[in-house]
């Protein structure tokens, strides 16, 4: 594997554990506290690091099943992180996040870990 690759696979991990711990925060409390936007946000963050390197890593874009359910990944991650900053900016701190929130929020995050252990399977198999 090229190393740049394992590069962008450690960090993918990293953002797999800061996104997880954010969700499940999330999940558990059903609150937007700055702690859970901080988490989600680092997860968002080295996701779109890891990409950049795994990008590097297989000299450019590569259309894949992984490829393109991390994309989505990526996406729903996003959102979610983006939908819960502008919560906490227009509830305050602790806002209480509704059923339809929550559901997206699970979603996105079980799409990610979905994505996330696609990507080892492929690692190993290879």
């Amino acid at each position: 594997m090229n190393p740049i690759s394992v590069v962008g696979a450690f960090i993918i991990t990293l953002s797999f554990l800061a996104y997880g711990v954010g969700s499940i925060s999330l999940i558990r409390f059903k609150k937007v506290a700055l702690m859970v936007l901080l988490f989600l946000s680092l997860g968002v963050c080295l996701d779109i690091l890891a990409i950049l390197f795994m990008i590097i890593g297989a000299n450019g874009f590569s259309v894949s099943v992984h490829g393109i359910l991390g994309y989505i990944a990526f996406l729903l991650m996003l959102f979610n992180a983006a939908g819960l900053w502008q919560l906490y900016f227009k509830q305050g701190k602790n806002a209480s996040v509704g059923k339809r929130f929550m559901l997206y929020s699970r979603f996105a995050y079980l799409f990610w870990v979905v994505a996330y252990f696609t990507g080892s399977i492929i690692v190993i198999w290879r």
